[in-house]
C-alpha cells in the first residue's frame, strides 16, 4: 500500500503572472528546506552567475593544485 503525500500547488495558488509569484517560489523553497538548491539553480541560470561560478571553481582548483604541488616539492 502506498502512502503518498498529497501534491501541493507549486506556487501556493498564486498566479504565475503575478508579481508575487517569485516570492511564493522562494517561500516554497524555504518550506521544503531546499533554499540552497534554489539559489544554485537561479545563479546557474544567470549568465554572469554561471561565469563567476566557473571562474571561482577554477581559482579554487588552481590554488589547491599550487598548494599540493608545493607540498610535494614540485616548485
Amino acid at each position: 500500500m502506498e502512502n503518498r503525500k498529497p501534491e501541493k500547488s507549486t506556487l501556493d495558488g498564486v498566479d504565475a503572472a503575478s508579481p508575487w509569484s517569485g516570492l511564493a517560489e522562494v517561500s516554497e523553497a524555504i518550506r521544503d528546506n531546499r533554499l540552497m538548491e534554489y539559489r544554485i539553480k537561479k545563479s546557474w541560470a544567470d549568465p554572469w552567475g554561471r561565469k563567476l561560478t566557473i571562474i571561482g571553481l577554477i581559482v579554487i582548483g588552481a590554488v589547491f593544485a599550487f598548494l599540493a604541488g608545493a607540498s610535494f616539492g614540485l616548485w
